[in-house]
């Protein structure tokens, strides 16, 4: 295949809650503005597929992979899904948006895999972290570490949360962990698009093997709860505080109106929203760590 025709594609990874679905709505934004063909995967640990729904879940040039890590678990998945992609939506980019405890550096190792080594080009992994988590040391574990170290650009998130003064501190704590990364501040996943394209045509050379350890996973559960209707907004932040989650997402009909429910630690918000699918209201998709894992 002439190096022309071949498909670069782009990893967007981060921990959970650091903004990778906020980060992919504004790619299909700008890939809507100039009338690219975006084909999109989303990977989440949990099963409700809840970032599918939220970018759209009518989209053709979609797919999703829910109830593990496209890393390791559906990483077999994650080959003919890329096929399929190829051959249904003839995309002129993929973003593989991992879930938040998929290692993007194995994720990466699935383009060398045929037959998506065949006719993928350059890539590229993007990771995203939450400033305010990591001013608050807030599950800043293995796994963070990880996925940090095989970033190619990170995007240090939410910098609005924190003081500005903190920002500094926050870069030299990154640079401990990579040295040489790249770092972009952004609020709400906002950055130059251009950032997100590889430099240039650079020949591709097969990555080597890492060691790393698919066990981190097992820190993690994910749940689905299901939120009765009525509940004050109030009443159902002080619920899912109680249950201690590192990450919940969902829809629910509070007393308020239908909300869209998103945790990260004990920051919940709650904004108006129907979800696309009906059958997702009253759901939660919630991530706790199990066996003291803290980071």
């Amino acid at each position: 295949m002439a190096d022309r025709d071949r498909i670069p594609v782009l990893v967007v990874s981060g921990f959970l809650g650091s903004g990778k679905t906020t980060l992919l709505r504004r790619l299909l934004a700008e890939a809507q503005a100039v009338g690219e063909r975006l084909g999109v995967v989303v990977n989440d640990f949990g099963s409700l597929g809840i970032d599918r729904a939220l970018l759209g879940a009518g989209s053709t040039r979609s797919v999703e992979l829910a109830g593990g890590c496209v890393c390791c678990e559906l990483s077999d998945e994650l080959v003919v899904v890329l096929e399929e992609l190829r051959r249904s939506a003839r995309p002129d980019r993929i973003v593989i948006e991992t879930s938040g405890l998929a290692l993007p550096y194995e994720t990466q190792l699935s383009l060398w895999r045929p037959p998506v080594s065949e006719w993928s080009s350059d890539d590229m992994a993007v990771v995203l972290v939450n400033a305010e988590q990591l001013a608050e040391d807030r599950d800043l574990g293995e796994l963070f570490e990880q996925q940090v170290s095989a970033a190619d650009l990170l995007i240090l998130n939410q910098v609005d949360r924190v003081p500005e003064s903190l920002l500094p501190a926050l870069e030299e704590r990154l640079h401990g962990i990579e040295p040489d990364v790249p770092i972009v501040r952004a609020v709400q996943a906002d950055v130059d698009p251009l950032l997100l394209r590889p430099a240039d045509a650079r020949p591709r050379s097969a990555p080597e093997e890492r060691a790393h350890d698919h066990a981190l996973h097992r820190h993690y559960a994910a749940e689905t709860l299901e939120i009765e209707p009525g509940l004050t907004e109030s009443a159902l932040v002080a619920r899912l505080r109680a249950l201690g989650a590192v990450r919940a997402k969902g829809f629910v009909a509070t007393a308020e109106g239908p909300r869209l429910v998103q945790g990260v630690g004990r920051r919940i918000e709650c904004t108006p929203a129907t979800p696309p699918d009906p059958a997702l209201l009253g759901r939660l998709v919630v991530i706790r760590a199990v066996d003291g894992e803290r980071g």
